[in-house]
């Protein structure tokens, strides 16, 4: 139990951070690329606005697309953001440097014509790995290849190559086999495939627009020039100076969600961020593929979920053992990374696994107060729209549709815990 605060649950929910029926995600350049469990901007805007002042330093250590850092410097704040993911280290850098319209107008128009140039008949590309082609037919795959050495061999700065370089990487789903439904990687044997060219004039025309307005509003703000780095790196232990930071605004990954690396995975293998993803999942917190054999955590309320779980399935107990004490890690370097005053806000979420209620964010409270933070506050919000899939078979575990008979929902709303140094 969380030193003088009532139980999660029985929190009474705000609607002030509720943001029915508002769809700030397609903002700025928030829509560049699908991202699972995607922060919610307005969340990230109202913190900001609420808690920080221009020139503040917030940092988030679960940077994922960037959805901190972008709401940072649209706010004039200095911003560093930390993934392991080299996809989500990729998608930050391109969303939150917006590159002049006229630079990026003549870049896309020297690939447009490279792409009219395209003969199937000539072009040949090398095999590059087998899981390609499980997933894309030959055609497509062919004309994916085409464009990536388009892009790479351009004479063009390398923020602009990574620009289109994003663009790809949104259309490689679309373009290939996977299930666009599933939050699990398998291929539909029904699906109407995107065509590549299509599908990447589309995906930049979009862009292009939305890199336009993000663009001229920095600069009408005067904030086209304000800090902000991404680093591939470990949020257990950073580059972050101590006591550098004023405010971390994070969402962690949750305990039993799916395989971040696994569904990244068509990025990883074209732009050969990896070469064998079972080695790639191991990087990732909370992740199926990575944990230890202690059974223990300075959580009492993580100890006594562990206990439990331990009694059904002790593999998954290990698990779930394993991501708390590596948020507790967390825990310490955000404390570290902070000023004298500064806070932490977390954005978390308790779910169900095998009928056991894991109460993630009174966990992250508990872990929270163990690193030295004191809890402030604590907002309950319902989740009216939230990037994420929330109907998970009780049994199981897994995520599944409404059309399975224990189908469940278990992410009907989170919590937002603000903790001070």
């Amino acid at each position: 139990m969380l030193v003088n605060y009532l139980p999660f649950n029985d929190l009474i929910t705000n609607d002030e951070w509720t943001f029915n029926g508002v769809r700030s995600s397609e903002k700025w350049t928030h829509g560049y690329h699908r991202y699972p469990a995607k922060f919610l901007p307005n969340i990230v805007q109202k913190i900001i606005e609420t808690h920080t002042n221009v020139g503040d330093t917030v940092a988030d250590l679960f940077a994922g697309c960037g959805t901190t850092l972008v709401e940072a410097k649209v706010h004039g704040r200095v911003s560093i953001g930390v993934d392991i993911n080299p996809v989500a280290q990729l998608i930050t850098s391109v969303k939150t440097n917006p590159i002049n319209p006229e630079t990026l107008v003549n870049a896309y128009s020297a690939i447009k014509t490279v792409i009219a140039d395209y003969d199937a008949e000539i072009f040949t590309t090398e095999a590059k790995h087998d899981r390609i082609d499980y997933w894309f037919f030959p055609d497509n795959r062919n004309k994916i290849a085409y464009l990536y050495e388009a892009i790479l061999a351009s004479e063009q700065p390398q923020q602009v190559k990574d620009f289109f370089l994003v663009a790809l990487s949104n259309i490689l789903k679309n373009c290939s086999r996977w299930l666009q439904s599933s939050t699990k990687p398998q291929r539909d044997p029904k699906k109407i495939i995107s065509e590549p060219f299509s599908a990447f004039t589309k995906q930049v025309n979009s862009m292009v627009k939305k890199n336009d307005l993000f663009f001229k509003e920095l600069n009408k703000l005067n904030f086209l020039t304000t800090e902000c780095t991404i680093h591939l790196e470990d949020a257990r232990k950073t580059s972050i100076a101590e006591g550098s930071v004023s405010a971390v605004i994070t969402s962690p990954p949750y305990v039993t969600s799916y395989e971040y690396a696994d569904l990244h995975q068509l990025t990883a293998y074209w732009f050969d961020y990896i070469s064998d993803l079972k080695n790639y999942r191991k990087n990732f917190i909370g992740t199926f593929y990575s944990y230890g054999e202690t059974l223990e955590c300075e959580s009492p309320i993580a100890q006594n979920t562990i206990e439990q779980l331990k009694a059904k399935h002790l593999r998954t107990a290990k698990e779930m053992t394993n991501y708390f004490n590596d948020m507790q890690k967390v825990a310490v370097e955000m404390h570290r990374i902070l000023r004298d005053g500064g806070r932490a806000f977390i954005v978390i979420g308790n779910t169900t696994y095998k009928n056991i209620k894991i109460e993630s964010a009174e966990i992250f409270g508990e872990l929270l107060e163990l690193s030295g933070f004191t809890i402030e506050e604590v907002i309950k919000r319902s989740i009216p729209f939230k990037l994420i899939p929330t109907i998970r078979d009780e049994n199981t575990g897994k995520f599944t549709t409404l059309a399975n008979e224990n189908s469940k929902e278990v992410y009907p709303e989170e919590y937002i815990i603000i903790a001070k140094k």
